[in-house]
């Protein structure tokens, strides 16, 4: 029978990973209070978890001393409440986060895990690819590490990281012109077939770009340096507004390490009553395919027309510190591990 984590030996063993974690949490914060940020704390219990179609989520209640209760559930994100932090007139704002979210388990995910986020008003999204070059050069300072590997791919965490659009990773990775197909399901699914990606009659164009995606394209990202994937479909992107220039694209672009997807970038959409319509559109999905749905934040969506322009961003802080750390699972660096069932 495998030792447990709170047995001395292992905790030993764990122990340096654990104390990189706070030295690059403190390097983080140094990075963000330098420039005039302030760190918030947002409520974990919330009306609302998210409207992800995919992401599931802890369900509670809220007793009243009459015994009454009111459903509420622990969040997939913290977007929400600091979108809301923006709307009340914040300019700058970061969040170490604890989140939640079932069904998740695995070498990169864990039910319960750390969300870094941050948001600028009034500033454009290539100030947070230029925050993201500087927390993974700073993790990788406080690790005392020049070169980080996962599964095979090496790249050097120091180093300014590449930028590629999603319509020329498929056209390069895959031979694909995305953006012809949009909307177009069946047209994908025929991309698809074509170089070899099972597809399944009931598949939205969603489906196939995920799983193109995951087969063909992350495996080239994050090789040698990060790579910042920018320029997103926008039918992929219910929380970003869309390009000027292309609306089947949005202001959208995720950070890659070593093959990991690390972070996930908008430029926030303030329309309320285009940001209903989408996730309404994303709890239908979930309720054709799930069978459940989530309500939606009020609140949340009342909030969005008094917010700024702004940009925000998403970072799996566990996983930073896993490739800096250079172990195997997210559950190596975080302080208690929950049982396995």
């Amino acid at each position: 029978m495998p030792q447990a984590w709170w047995q001395a030996p292992v905790h030993q063993d764990r122990r340096p990973a654990l104390r990189l974690r706070g030295r690059i949490a403190a390097g983080i914060r140094g990075h963000f209070e330098a420039q005039g940020f302030t760190e918030v704390e947002t409520a974990v219990l919330q009306v609302s978890p998210g409207n992800e179609t995919h992401l599931h989520a802890f369900a509670t209640a809220l007793l009243g001393p009459d015994g009454s209760a009111a459903p509420l559930y622990l969040r997939t994100s913290p977007e929400f409440a600091c979108k809301k932090l923006m709307a009340a007139g914040e300019r700058r704002i970061y969040e170490f986060a604890r989140v939640f979210r079932n069904r998740e388990r695995g070498a990169l995910h864990h039910p319960e895990f750390t969300m870094l986020e941050w948001y600028r008003a009034e500033e454009p999204l290539d100030v947070l690819m230029a925050d993201c070059a500087a927390i993974l050069a700073l993790a990788a300072e406080a690790g005392g590490s020049r070169q980080w590997s996962y599964r095979g791919r090496v790249m050097d965490p120091s180093a300014e990281p590449g930028r590629v659009s999603v319509a020329e990773a498929f056209r390069r990775h895959a031979g694909i012109e995305l953006l012809a197909t949009i909307p177009d399901a069946a047209a994908l699914a025929t991309e698809a077939q074509r170089i070899g990606i099972r597809t399944a009659a009931d598949d939205t164009w969603g489906d196939v770009f995920s799983r193109i995606l995951v087969d063909r394209i992350e495996p080239h990202l994050g090789n040698g340096r990060a790579t910042i994937l920018h320029d997103y479909p926008a039918i992929q992107s219910a929380l970003a507004r869309p390009l000027a220039s292309d609306p089947r694209v949005a202001e959208r672009f995720e950070l890659y390490a070593c093959g990991v997807e690390l972070a996930n970038g908008f430029g926030e959409l303030t329309d309320p009553a285009e940001q209903r319509r989408r996730l309404t559109q994303e709890m239908d999905e979930k309720q054709r395919i799930y069978g459940e749905r989530y309500p939606l934040d009020e609140d949340f969506l009342a909030a969005l027309a008094a917010m700024p322009p702004t940009s925000g961003i998403a970072l799996g802080f566990d996983r930073l510190v896993m490739l800096a750390a250079g172990v195997q699972r997210i559950d190596q660096v975080m302080w208690t591990e929950l049982p396995e069932t």
